[in-house]
């Protein structure tokens, strides 16, 4: 008996792979709710973590550090200013 390969679109693979990272979806439940097994899915996830991140990708993180520093700022400046009022 040979089992019987069925490919599944790329579209389909981005979303469930979308799903896992940026919703936080298990791969159990993702995998489930797409009726293939699990370690389909971590074979896509190994083989996606490979590649380099995409210049936009880079660009979106950079931006995001940025904007995280200015918020770490702001608020240490915050916390000094209430401690020198007490």
């Amino acid at each position: 008996m040979s089992k019987k390969a069925h490919r599944i679109a790329q579209d389909v693979k981005a979303e469930i792979i979308r799903r896992i990272k940026e919703d936080g979806i298990p791969v159990s439940q993702a995998a489930k709710d797409a009726g293939i097994h699990e370690t389909t899915v971590y074979g896509w996830l190994g083989s996606k973590a490979q590649a380099a991140p995409s210049w936009t990708d880079v660009s979106r993180l950079q931006k995001q550090n940025k904007e995280l520093l200015e918020l770490v700022g702001e608020l240490t400046l915050r916390l000094s200013a209430t401690q020198k009022k007490s």
